[in-house]
């Protein structure tokens, strides 16, 4: 997984980025590529005192992480929501999903399931509307909570080529809990 989207570990930062030590390092990588192939990367917290329980298990999929003072995500200085996974928007497929947060377009990927996802559900802009005319079929996987659902609907009205998916948890725990064959079942695949 971590080849595939360039996934990576700030291990020391740069000067003026030291809060980004200990996180993810998820690029938003361009479909063509070339020297300028990153639009921006974006930083997911993986500090244990976050993510694991005071046993050393890790919260997810069953619990509820804790980020205290921090967000999960972090976004650079001045940068603006943008699709994350492109590439899969020029994939030949009848059919993409829409996900809440990179992990979970990352998830559906490696599913078979074309996918690209939001920065959370205040970050889906009108501009990114054109990107899906002409798939028979939006999926649009909700995460199953009040914000999820209301924004997940909002889109759907705006696509009507689209259908309003709840999984009943994020795609990444609904895979890791069901397995891909259930996925993809869910979704009508």
């Amino acid at each position: 997984m971590a080849i595939r989207f360039g996934v990576g570990y700030v291990g020391s930062a740069l000067i003026g980025h030291e809060r980004l030590t200990g996180m993810l390092a998820i690029p938003y990588q361009r479909p063509a590529g070339g020297e300028h192939g990153v639009a921006t990367v974006r930083y997911r917290c993986i500090r244990d005192e976050c993510v694991k329980d005071e046993t050393g298990n890790y919260l997810a999929p069953t619990a509820k992480e804790r980020h205290e003072k921090h967000g999960k995500y972090q976004s650079l200085p001045g940068d603006h929501p943008r699709l994350y996974n492109t590439p899969s928007l020029i994939r030949q497929s009848p059919y993409i999903a829409l996900t809440e947060g990179e992990l979970d377009a990352q998830a559906s990927e490696l599913a078979d399931v074309p996918a690209v996802g939001t920065q959370g559900t205040g970050a889906w802009m009108p501009h990114f509307e054109p990107a899906f005319v002409g798939y028979e079929r939006v999926l649009i996987l909700a995460d199953p909570d009040e914000a999820g659902l209301k924004a997940a609907d909002k889109r759907a009205a705006a696509m009507p080529n689209s259908r309003v998916i709840c999984l009943g948890q994020d795609v990444n725990s609904f895979i890791h809990t069901h397995g891909v064959g259930e996925y993809r079942k869910r979704l009508g695949l």
